[in-house]
Parts: C-alpha cells; sequence; structure tokens
C-alpha cells in the first residue's frame, strides 16, 4: 500500500512538518549525490505563490545537510517564460539564499537520453538528474491550464532545459497527448521522495496565475502517483480522470485508487476549490501562451562576427553538442539545439545573441 502524509503548518515552522515527513519516509543519503529540485516556474516574488517556497527549500537542506551526503545541488530548469535565466529565477524568488550556496545551474550540461518516439526519439536532460543517487522534489500545491493540477509528476518536466519542453508541448498536438508526455519524461528518472508545499497553494487558472488560497498544510510521499491522486482530491477533481495519473499506473509507477493509499493525516476536499477547464483550453486555446512557444523554439544562436574571437568556449559549453566552428564563427545545428542560453551566458565577448 503507498502512503501519504498531510501535515498542517506554516512557513515559519515548516521545518516541524519536514522532519515528521523524513521520519515517516526514512531516506539512506550517507555518502550519496543528493539533488533538491524545487518548482521554479519563472521568475517572480515568493508571495506569488508560484513556486516552492523557499522556506520550505531551507528546511529540506538543512534536513538533508545533517544527514551527511557527499554532495547535495539544488537546481531546476525554469519554466517556458524563464529559459535561460535559471539565476534570475532562483534570486528574485529567494531560493538562492534558501539553496545555502548549494545552487547550481543545471541545464549546463546534460546528456542525450532516448524518449517515446511517437513525441520525439531523444530528449536531453540534465547531468545532475541522470547521475544523482537522490533525487527530492518539491514541487507546490498548484492548478495547471493544461494538465488540471501539477504536482509531483509535473514537477520533474523541469528535469529538461531549454526550450525543448516547449517543443514537446507543440509535437503533442494536444492536451491528452501533453498528459502522456509529461508521464513519459517523469519516468526517465523517477524522483525518490517528494514534499508539497500547500501551505499556500493555488487555485483557478494556474501554475501563474493570482487566485491563491490559503491551505496550511505540507504534503509527502515516495510515490508520486499516490501523491498526486491526493492532491486531485483535494482539490475537488477525481483521480482517474486525469490522463496522466491514467498512464503512470498503466506504466505500473503508483497507483491513483484511494482504496490502495494510506494517509497519515486528515483527507479533505477543499470547499469550493476552482479548477482549470478539465480538458486543458485554458492554455491550448491561449494564444498569447501559444505564441510564446513557438518563440521560443524558433530562437536560434548566432554569433556576432564583429565581435566572436572564435575562443570555443561556447562549443565546449555547449550541453547537447549543437554548436561547432565554421570558418569564422560558431554555427548552432538547429536539429540539436535546445535553446538554453548556455553559449550566450557563457561567452565572455558577448557575441552570441538568440534570435
Amino acid at each position: 500500500m503507498f502512503r501519504v502524509m498531510i501535515e498542517p503548518s506554516k512557513y515559519d515552522s515548516v521545518a516541524k512538518a519536514v522532519n515528521k515527513a523524513f521520519e515517516l519516509f526514512p531516506l539512506d543519503l550517507h555518502g550519496k549525490n543528493v539533488l533538491i529540485k524545487p518548482n521554479v516556474l519563472r521568475s517572480s516574488e515568493a508571495r506569488e505563490s508560484i513556486v516552492t517556497n523557499p522556506a520550505v527549500l531551507l528546511a529540506v537542506v538543512e534536513k538533508v545537510e545533517a544527514m551527511n551526503p557527499a554532495s547535495i545541488v539544488v537546481g531546476d530548469n525554469p519554466g517556458i517564460f524563464s529559459y535561460g535565466a535559471n539565476e534570475e529565477s532562483f534570486e528574485k524568488t529567494g531560493l538562492m539564499e534558501a539553496s545555502k550556496g548549494y545552487y547550481r545551474n543545471i541545464g549546463n550540461d546534460a546528456v542525450n537520453v532516448q524518449f517515446n518516439p511517437a513525441f520525439a526519439p531523444s530528449v536531453s536532460v540534465s547531468r545532475a538528474v541522470m547521475e544523482s543517487d537522490v533525487i527530492i522534489s518539491l514541487p507546490k500545491f498548484k492548478t495547471h491550464g493544461l494538465t488540471v493540477m501539477t504536482g509531483a509528476i509535473k514537477n520533474s518536466y523541469g528535469f529538461l532545459p531549454g526550450a525543448q519542453k516547449a517543443r514537446l508541448h507543440k509535437s503533442a498536438g494536444n492536451p491528452l497527448r501533453f498528459h502522456e508526455v509529461i508521464v513519459d519524461v517523469f519516468n526517465l528518472r523517477v524522483a525518490d521522495f517528494f514534499i508539497v508545499d500547500a501551505i499556500v497553494g493555488m487555485e483557478g487558472n494556474g501554475p501563474a496565475g493570482p487566485d491563491l488560497r490559503e491551505i496550511g498544510l505540507v504534503l509527502a510521499s515516495n510515490n508520486a502517483v499516490a501523491l498526486d491522486a491526493v492532491i486531485a482530491t483535494m482539490m475537488g477533481c477525481d483521480p482517474g480522470r486525469l490522463r496522466f495519473l491514467q498512464k503512470a499506473k498503466e506504466l505500473g509507477i503508483g497507483d491513483y485508487d484511494l482504496a490502495k493509499i494510506q494517509v497519515v493525516g486528515d483527507l479533505k476536499p477543499l470547499l469550493d476549490f476552482k479548477l482549470p477547464p478539465l480538458g486543458g483550453e485554458a492554455i491550448f486555446n491561449n494564444q498569447a501562451i501559444q505564441n510564446a512557444m513557438l518563440t521560443k523554439t524558433m530562437l536560434r544562436p548566432h554569433a556576432d562576427p564583429n565581435l566572436c574571437t572564435g575562443c570555443g568556449s561556447c562549443v565546449d559549453q555547449c550541453p547537447v553538442s549543437a554548436l561547432s566552428m565554421s570558418d569564422v564563427v560558431p554555427e548552432a545545428d538547429p536539429e540539436i539545439c535546445i535553446t538554453c542560453f548556455c553559449c550566450q551566458e557563457i561567452c565572455p565577448e558577448q557575441a552570441m545573441t538568440l534570435s
């Protein structure tokens, strides 16, 4: 039977709930390489509750520190409106300070892995994801206009650096297929432990909307499917209606049947919780979001020959080896480039632009 913890909490005392989560779901971190992945959708203020609250991250970092791991990395690849702005997103939200020096831009180094050919033959995944011994995922309790809710499974979509996230949106073609995409990404490297910031959640048209909800809870589990089933139930949504949970169950990742989930705490649906449309129309019919995704997927790096010295730093640092030196300046292979902005960030001459 799967287990999910539901624990009352506030941000100024969240360490107590985090400690209880680690007691209920013991992890051996001694000598292990640990990746802690908050939900960092985009640059925003902590009070907007768009990202995992810094207090939750800090409590987890301090707990992990005390368990003698070999290394700790805190990182994420922000979403469509903040591609290439990892440091900015972490700084503005307060997550950089909460990382206690363990932050790393995990988008700067990636490995190519096979994927579901129905969507893409392969994807690039941050190397820190694939090489960590233990991954602790810190989702935010929010709605999502495309997947209805964003929780444990959806948080792993940030394992992908760059604009390939937008490309997968496009290749999915419709909301139901995108539900399947996020499960395929999640299954590339299933995280080991999940702690959800549900102290202040988001309802309505998330994941970056204005409708905040005081919930006062921290949720935790070592199974993402069971955890997302509990979140969906709290939101007033039948977990069995969500295609991403159906597919996850089909793949044997977990189960959304509440009869097979032991809830440690009090599971109650939130009164009058506002859900987005169940069909995903809130995003697929939003022209501004569609235009933004198209713009991101069309961007490619270009070197200014008047500034470029041909030092090769961008070629060396490209996480997917999309750049190579031509006779004069580096050029990007559009079939490989994931528009991660690494070349622009690394260029000492500021010769790289994205257009």
